[in-house]
């Protein structure tokens, strides 16, 4: 016994000292650096091959510089190609961003409070439908919404693309297991007690701790929505309401029609900058973000 008493002061010690110097493991950190380089190679052979001109991308190894510095030349040519229409497609996708992810996010935000702080008859059934809807992919019900937005006739209109990016199973989810454990229930029956209403209770009270999952997921909105490349190819036929992605495609098709351009450096420089919000985003939300993506991990 006395054996036992004294090992444990040593067994703490140990304890404490593994806390304070976590253990390094050569197997997770190899496999961390290839995932680090597998994400940055494509972002360097982006960078890379749009300093080069048409010819010297076709002419010079991929991940290294060409003759010459064409970067600025081909941002240039970008906007200016056929009448400015790269500078349309960036409007048109940022529309469908502001009104598609951020109505997506907002309605995500209030059935996920509900769902979270409200007891109702059928709640189960209500997860089961949004946990289901989370494991069905988007492209499977691109075809079947669009016979049904034919029907309707707003197809070739941006209501096309903006009403199904509205639609977040994931982002209700999320909002829903972060709601319930964001906001305690004392709170919330302290603010009705003081006498205020449901909606000063959730706008004055519950809003502000919701915040970092607000953030995440209007990011994760956000990219779904300015990424969507299948539903708007399908609803669209209008290369004016094209988003960036379907008109970036465009453009590099042209090489395989009889006289058409060859602009791959331009499809490359597009592709550039349309990548650069999405990353300055997710550099100036960082700490919203990833609080929000751990909350409910950890349970005191």
């Amino acid at each position: 016994m006395a054996t036992t008493t004294a090992l444990r002061p040593k067994q703490r010690a140990r304890a404490a000292h593994s806390f304070a110097k976590p253990r390094r493991s050569p197997l997770l950190t190899a496999l961390t650096g290839l995932i680090l380089i597998y994400s940055l190679v494509p972002l360097a052979w982006l960078l890379i091959n749009s300093t080069k001109s048409q010819e010297s991308l076709l002419s010079s190894f991929g991940l290294w510089f060409g003759d010459g510095f064409s970067l600025f030349s081909n941002i240039k040519d970008t906007f200016t190609y056929n009448d400015g229409i790269f500078l349309r497609w960036f409007a048109n996708t940022l529309l469908y961003v502001v009104v598609g992810a951020g109505g997506a996010t907002i309605l995500a935000v209030m059935g996920g409070y509900a769902l979270a702080k409200f007891d109702f008859p059928g709640k189960k059934g209500v997860f089961a439908v949004v946990l289901g809807a989370v494991a069905v992919p988007g492209t499977a019900l691109a075809v079947p919404t669009f016979l049904m937005f034919s029907k309707m006739g707003i197809t070739d209109t941006p209501w096309a693309v903006i009403i199904p990016s509205l639609i977040s199973p994931f982002g209700l989810y999320l909002m829903w297991t972060f709601a319930t454990d964001a906001i305690p229930t004392e709170l919330m029956e302290a603010a009705k007690v003081d006498g205020a209403s449901e909606l000063r209770t959730f706008f004055q009270v519950c809003l502000p701790m919701l915040a970092p999952g607000i953030v995440t997921v209007l990011l994760f909105s956000m990219v779904a929505t300015w990424n969507n490349y299948f539903l708007p190819l399908i609803m669209l036929k209008d290369p004016d309401w094209y988003p960036l992605t379907v008109g970036l495609n465009s453009w590099s098709q042209q090489a395989l029609t009889a006289g058409g351009d060859v602009i791959f450096n331009l499809v490359i420089t597009g592709s550039l900058l349309t990548i650069l919000p999405l990353i300055a985003a997710f550099l100036l939300l960082q700490r919203f973000w990833q609080s929000g993506l751990s909350a409910g991990s950890v349970k005191e």
